[in-house]
């Protein structure tokens, strides 16, 4: 959640308030789609990743505002806990040299800013969730020092009404009560952004979703938690409960989580926003002075903060985001599915994947989700996470049925074929499209990824020392050594 939000008690009227201005403001979203006010098409994409700091032993470092004041780069930010950061880059237009101009400043920009963290001690490491983490690393007291943080942390406890839940049974079964949103800030993510018209906008965002499954299984990169080996990718399912503001009855009469995949394929970009208000309660019922229906009228343009907002505090793995720049409103679809790393390489090589991929199948005269059950969607989704590049799909298969696909198998045959074309019509250049994507296919053959790595590299070192915490932070250094040395994973040599 970005927004600037000041900490704050909220009374029995706010809500009410909050929904009537979330009305205007769909209603005013409404407006601006059927005006075809939005910006013209600009091939524009940007790149958000969440990093974690560790000391030279591979632990965690609580200290964000030191390695930050150092940094001094308004491209770097705080996250939710005091051993995260986060990186944005700045959009870059989806053609030519692209994925190389990315690399060269994402390496640029992480070497500077590892320089500087070293200066308090602290080092940068790309990963879905720090091997090293314990549970008490996630405690309300290592939240990140912004009121945002603690209005989060504090509305999802009291829309929950009790203590936070961790269930995640994997290759082994964990099992944590915790007092505070803090788990959440194990999760980190890259966040691949694809600014898309309205009309282009329900199939961009239908083709992001079906490949949500394969995205993850060759993507995974969060094996560990607490020193359980767990999910592939736990990240995802670590998420959903730590941010759950629903206590188990309200599960199990079907309420929908907060993190969600979504339930059917759109039509408009609006279907999407409507299901925001429909199925939500607001979280932080917070009201801007912004009359969007006036605004409209008078022939400008409303930001629509209430609807911005509260679309922030729904983790969709595909999110809708509504913003607007130099006084023109644009849509785009932030792909929420990847971890962070495990190198900038690999970083580029799954937005290589991801960008290619969408838009051949958005442009598709047969879209695929005609074909898939979005059902299947979410269990290829499931399966990705679950078992990582070993995972088997259910992809459409002859005329109307479904088979079972090994991932590695389907992303190989299929589907990279097709992100090669969807880079050839974003006229990225043939060299660049076949390194990056050249990445994806070694994974898929060698079937290996940064779960694999971390998972075989651990059982190594658990052989040589019975003491799981030292190998899990002997395999968090090794892990780093290669991070910073840049071959990506499926080059790194055995421990």
């Amino acid at each position: 959640m970005g927004e600037k939000v000041v900490a704050r008690g909220f009374d029995t009227a706010d809500r009410g308030r909050y929904r009537h201005k979330l009305q205007q403001c769909l209603l005013g979203l409404e407006r601006l789609l059927e005006a075809k006010r939005f910006d013209r098409p600009r091939n524009l994409m940007g790149l958000e990743i969440e990093l974690n700091l560790a000391d030279s032993a591979g632990l965690p470092r609580m200290m964000n505002e030191e390695v930050l004041e150092r940094i001094a780069s308004n491209d770097f930010q705080t996250e939710l806990a005091q051993f995260n950061i986060e990186v944005n880059i700045a959009p870059h237009r989806l053609s030519g040299p692209v994925l190389d101009r990315l690399a060269e400043e994402l390496r640029t920009g992480l070497a500077y800013a590892d320089r500087m963290a070293g200066d308090v001690g602290a080092h940068i490491v790309m990963v879905g969730i720090l091997p090293t983490l314990e549970a008490q690393d996630l405690v309300s007291a290592n939240l990140s020092r912004a009121d945002r943080y603690t209005l989060l942390n504090d509305r999802i406890l009291a829309m929950r009404g009790e203590d936070i839940t961790l269930d995640i049974q994997g290759v082994e079964h964990l099992v944590y009560a915790s007092a505070s949103i803090a788990p959440e800030a194990a999760c980190t993510s890259t966040q691949m952004h694809l600014q898309v018209t309205p009309g282009r906008f329900a199939a961009v965002w239908n083709a992001a979703q079906a490949v949500s499954g394969p995205q993850v299984a060759v993507g995974a990169n969060s094996p560990f938690l607490f020193g359980r080996e767990l999910w592939r990718e736990t990240r995802p399912l670590l998420f959903q409960q730590a941010t759950d503001t629903r206590p188990q009855e309200l599960r199990a009469q079907g309420v929908r989580p907060l993190t969600w995949f979504g339930e059917r394929w759109i039509d408009t970009p609006l279907d999407l926003f409507a299901e925001n208000l429909r199925y939500f309660p607001a979280l932080l019922p917070i009201c801007d002075d912004e009359d969007p229906l006036r605004v409209l009228d008078e022939g400008g343009v409303p930001h629509l903060r209430e609807l911005t907002l509260h679309n922030g505090t729904i983790y969709r793995w595909n999110r809708p985001v509504y913003a607007v720049v130099d006084g023109v409103p644009h849509l785009r679809v932030e792909n929420r599915v990847l971890p962070a790393g495990p190198t900038v390489a690999d970083v580029l090589a799954n937005a290589a994947f991801y960008y290619g991929l969408v838009r051949a199948l958005a442009e598709a005269p047969r879209p695929v989700w005609h074909r898939l059950p979005f059902g299947a969607a979410a269990a290829n989704f499931d399966a990705g996470c679950r078992d990582g590049i070993g995972a088997v799909m259910h992809w459409p298969r002859g005329r109307g049925g479904l088979a079972e696909v090994p991932a590695a198998e389907l992303i190989r045959d299929e589907l990279l074929p097709l992100a090669a074309a969807g880079l050839d019509g974003w006229g990225i250049g043939p060299a660049d499209r076949d390194r990056y994507l050249g990445i994806i296919e070694e994974r898929c053959r060698l079937h290996t990824n940064g779960a694999e790595w971390q998972s075989a590299s651990f059982h190594r070192l658990l052989e040589r020392t019975p003491d799981r915490r030292a190998a899990l932070a002997a395999m968090t250094r090794r892990y780093r050594d290669n991070s910073c040395g840049g071959e990506p994973v499926h080059r790194w040599p055995a421990v």
